[in-house]
């Protein structure tokens, strides 16, 4: 195995290096004593740099043991906790990621699994001075944030994404003990939300908080604990606050932060508002780190001016928010011209999206999401004509998720020409199936024009009508890939057989509703090793096909979830992942791992 393989192999593994493989002929000696060598090592960042240090020698993967502070594991089942314990003596910030990315969609049953708990047991015997911890799609208890809160004295940052199993209580908790708290960012999360209280548990003499993110809360919290708690909290720097905090009541915290440089804002619309307009337009004007705006529920042309004065320094701009029309959007960015990412619905149309090609020339990031995903007729929204507008007044555009309800082969062909430096494309035609409207063609050629045109492609998302004919094109020129999406696409078991034949960056594949079945599988077995992960729900596999394929990969977990509804020869939703840990102990009892 060269060292391209081996580095292949080992990204986003915690375990990522045995030290029987490192090459003998590496070993013998490092020209660095440790003293050197760790701090140097200590300056490294990048998980997968660091893993690739690890493999040069012995020597190498020591230093680089002790000298590691945070770990990354993409999967909570590739390795178990006591593994990474085992490994890193020293670590203070652990991110942990759970659930397949499908969870979004309520594809994953409940109590799937992912419990944070047995990590944090082990992770308070080993680490009591661990000061970050980051979740995304974990379960979460209160226990388990309490138990977080009493066993970590000097805890600092916690950051739940996308996390469920927790209610507010939990957040009392964190609030309660963390003295030393500096980060407590919830977003999307599945929380039983039980009251504002818990802001109000923060003990008076916290001074060091820096990130407070509570956005995607529903329940008001006591005004009055909060602004004492912004203006005691010096270097405050990420607030953002839920939609029950009004126009009048954000002005004061502005006050009280000036030196805020993200900021999410509550209901930007009132009825009654105590102060004038151009008021509210000055202390936004004083809020000169301003970088980042989001919120502005309920905003409209009256009030959006407010912030123009904050917009000329803007880099990220998140309207999802906010259903603004074209116009209003339009005006806006005439004042944000050093935006670099925007976010918004659809609800501004295709001249809205005209404004942005104009005004917005820096811009490399661009999320259309859909005002209602689950509208089919009488949809304005966007569609091919506002995405080529982007590109033509956007060269620098490298990230895009794109909900529409129509597009063209041609269309998409111009976007990657204006734009060859995509790195990310995420194109989601929103009705199953649908070709080429104007010539009524499948959509291959569209996706064709995107990997061959960006030879830097790292994620993609396809949609639309598509044939074999797609994964052919991406099987043979996508050789950046690392993340690809499919739903309700391709012909047969030929489609899949391309992409795991080529693609040879490819670490997370994900498939729903797609024909291929135990022959497309299982032409993957010297591919599986090499990936984080593979899901496959509501296609063509067997259990005699996913038994086949444990029995020949046996360092693979092979799950199959089991539903009422589902055959007993069905493999119905299947999760396929690497481990280092084996089965994984707390499956329920509709998980079979074979």
């Amino acid at each position: 195995m060269d060292l391209n393989q081996k580095r292949t192999r080992t990204v986003d593994r915690v375990d990522s290096v045995d030290p029987d493989l490192v090459s003998p002929e590496s070993t013998p000696m490092c020209p660095f004593p440790d003293e050197v060598l760790e701090p140097v090592l200590s300056l490294i960042n990048s998980h997968k740099d660091r893993s690739s240090v690890s493999l040069v020698c012995k020597d190498w993967y020591n230093a680089e043991r002790w000298s590691r502070r945070h770990v990354f594991i993409g999967n909570c089942y590739s390795v178990s906790p006591e593994i990474v314990v085992g490994r890193f003596p020293k670590i203070r910030s652990v991110t942990l990621k759970g659930k397949p990315r499908f969870s979004d969609f309520n594809l994953v049953p409940e109590d799937w699994g992912a419990d944070v708990y047995p990590w944090l047991s082990v992770l308070a015997k080993a680490y009591p001075f661990l000061e970050e911890l980051r979740l995304k799609r974990m379960a979460v208890s209160d226990e388990s944030l309490e138990f977080l809160a009493m066993n970590f004295p000097e805890f600092k940052a916690l950051s739940l994404l996308s996390c469920d199993g927790f209610s507010t209580d939990g957040l009392k908790a964190i609030a309660t003990h963390c003295r030393n708290l500096a980060e407590l960012d919830i977003q999307e999360n599945g929380i039983d939300d039980l009251g504002g209280d818990w802001l109000s548990c923060f003990p008076e003499t916290l001074t060091t908080l820096q990130v407070l993110n509570f956005a995607s809360l529903n329940s008001e919290v006591s005004f009055s604990d909060l602004e004492k708690l912004v203006t005691r909290c010096k270097s405050l720097r990420v607030l953002k606050v839920n939609r029950t905090i009004n126009l009048d009541q954000l002005q004061k915290l502005l006050l009280r932060a000036p030196q805020l440089t993200e900021l999410g804002t509550g209901t930007f619309t009132q009825d009654l508002v105590t102060r004038p307009v151009a008021d509210l337009e000055a202390t936004f004007g004083s809020c000169k780190n301003l970088l980042t705006i989001s919120g502005l529920w309920d905003t409209n042309s009256l009030y959006l001016p407010v912030i123009y004065p904050a917009c000329a320094s803007l880099t990220f701009l998140n309207l999802s928010c906010a259903a603004l029309r074209s116009f209003e959007l339009a005006m806006l960015l005439i004042h944000c011209k050093s935006l670099r990412r925007l976010w918004v619905l659809d609800t501004v149309g295709d001249m809205g999206l005209e404004a942005v090609g104009s005004w917005c020339p820096l811009l490399e990031e661009l999320r259309v999401f859909p005002a209602d995903p689950f509208e089919q007729e009488n949809v304005a929204g966007v569609t091919e004509s506002g995405f080529v507008a982007v590109s033509r007044g956007c060269p620098k555009l490298h990230y895009v998720l794109y909900f529409c309800h129509q597009m063209t082969n041609a269309a998409v062909a111009t976007v990657v020409q204006n734009c060859p430096g995509f790195t990310h494309f995420r194109l989601c035609i929103m009705n199953l199936g649908q070709p080429d409207y104007v010539t009524n063609e499948p959509m291959d050629e569209a996706f064709g024009a995107v990997v061959r045109t960006c030879p830097n492609l790292q994620r993609l998302a396809v949609s639309g009508l598509l044939t074999d004919l797609t994964f052919e094109y991406i099987g043979k020129y996508a050789k950046n890939l690392e993340i690809l999406s499919v739903a309700f696409a391709g012909s047969s078991d030929l489609g899949l057989k391309y992409v795991l034949g080529g693609c040879p960056r490819l670490r997370k594949l994900e498939i729903r509703d797609c024909p291929f079945g135990n022959a497309a599988l299982l032409s993957g077995l010297t591919k599986y090793e090499s990936m984080r992960s593979l899901w496959m729900s509501a296609c063509n596999l067997t259990m005699n096909g996913c038994r086949v394929l444990a029995k020949e990969m046996p360092r693979l977990n092979v799950e199959v979830m089991k539903d009422e509804d589902s055959e007993d020869s069905q493999a119905h939703k299947v999760y396929i992942y690497r481990t280092v840990a084996g089965p994984r102990r707390d499956a329920p009892p509709f998980v079979l791992t074979l």
